[in-house]
Formats: C-alpha cells, structure tokens, sequence
C-alpha cells in the first residue's frame, strides 16, 4: 500500500470540495481549481476529508496512487493558501522591475525582456533583485518560475544569472595563469 496514497487530504476552513464522476473540484478564498481522477482509482469524501483509494494491485493503478493523491491534495491546498517561488537575480547590473502587471527583466543583453503573467499568475519584485512568482496552481507556479529562470541560467564561473532562492550553485575553479 502507498504511504502517500492512504494519508487522507484534510480539508481546510473555508474550503468547498465536490466530487462527481472522478471531477474533484475545489473552491476556497484563492479562487476555484479541478483536477480529473483517472478512471481506476476511487475518490471518497468521508467527515471532512479526502480519500484516494485503489480498486486493485496492477502496477499502474499503484503507481497512480501515490501521485493522485498528491496532485489532488495540491488542488485543495491551492485554493485554500496558494503557492509561491522565490528567484533571486545575481550579476553587475542585472535587476528586475514591475512595469504594470508585467515584470520588466535586464539580464545583460542588449534588450530588456518582458515577462507577462498568465491568468492566475502574479508576479511581484522585492527590491531590485528579488522576484515573486504566485498562484493557486502548484504546476504552472513551478513553470513561470522555470521559465523565468532559463532566461538567464546561473553559470558555473561567477554564479551570475537567475536562480532560485537558496539554491546553491557549484563554481568551477576557471583558468589559472601560468
């Protein structure tokens, strides 16, 4: 039996569920997502709670246990908190600014780059080299937030480039002179 997949999804204050034929659609202060179970699996809401159970042991319908779940406690956590990806900007003259809605990036080309959000997609700057990627849904937080990233990825000598907030990168020792 999956860990993952027998852990019920509690369902927060102020959080309305419904589930019919496999839809789970969720509806909170965030706003309103759903996400289509696949026809092998069961979803129940019991007291409460959420539960993703399976029929049977064939090995795709295990395998689709554990991420079900995950991806329907992502739609429930969604509406209820929302998600947010922090990118830090590191370089000599690099910054990002809001210019509307739109994020304004300078990343040491010739041309400024502009990031539009789409529907259900914030973005914000904390200062000139912090950017703020949120939203209610976890997949397209996470993919805004690589799309900005490989617009200037960091790179291995000076580190300089977009990354994500903490993460480390590796630097390589460069040329030494003879």
């Amino acid at each position: 039996m999956s860990r993952v997949g027998k852990a019920p999804i509690s369902i927060p204050d102020g959080v309305q569920v419904d589930v019919t034929n496999n839809l789970v659609t969720a509806t909170g202060p965030k706003g309103t997502l759903a996400y289509q179970v696949d026809p092998r699996l069961i979803v129940k809401m019991e007291n409460g709670t959420l539960e993703v159970q399976r029929p049977n042991d064939d090995k795709i319908v295990r395998s689709l246990h554990g991420l079900t779940r995950t991806l329907v406690n992502n739609v429930v956590e969604g509406v209820s908190k929302g998600f947010e990806k922090k990118l830090e900007i590191i370089g000599v003259g690099f910054r990002a600014e809001m210019k509307g809605t739109h994020l304004l990036l300078s990343l040491g080309y010739s041309h400024q780059i502009i990031v539009a959000p789409p529907e259900g997609i914030t973005l914000a700057t904390e200062g000139n080299n912090i950017v703020v990627v949120r939203g209610n849904s976890k997949e397209l937080v996470g993919q805004i937030a690589a799309k900005i990233r490989s617009l200037r990825k960091p790179e291995p000598y000076k580190g300089k480039g977009v990354r994500y907030l903490g993460e480390t990168v590796r630097k390589k020792a460069g040329k030494t002179a003879a």
